[in-house]
């Protein structure tokens, strides 16, 4: 289900952001649809980072290791 809702933005902004949708042949809407969907997205991917972070809080090398061996190959 979609919702309605309301921002208010700087009149040249919208201007060429109505520019820029229309070159990508879609429209202001659409790309604000597709922002919000990779904003949340984003952070969905943040939450699972710092949960496999704190699953493998456990795992210790037991020492620090030198540049040289850290790019090895």
């Amino acid at each position: 289900m979609l919702k309605n809702i309301t921002f208010s933005a700087d009149e040249r902004l919208i201007k060429t952001a109505r520019r820029l949708a229309q070159q990508d042949e879609t429209t202001l809407n659409a790309q604000f649809r597709r922002w919000l969907e990779d904003f949340v997205a984003r952070e969905n991917l943040v939450a699972s980072y710092r949960r496999l972070m704190k699953e493998l809080s456990y795992v210790d090398p037991g020492r620090k290791f030198t540049r040289d061996e850290m790019n090895e190959r």
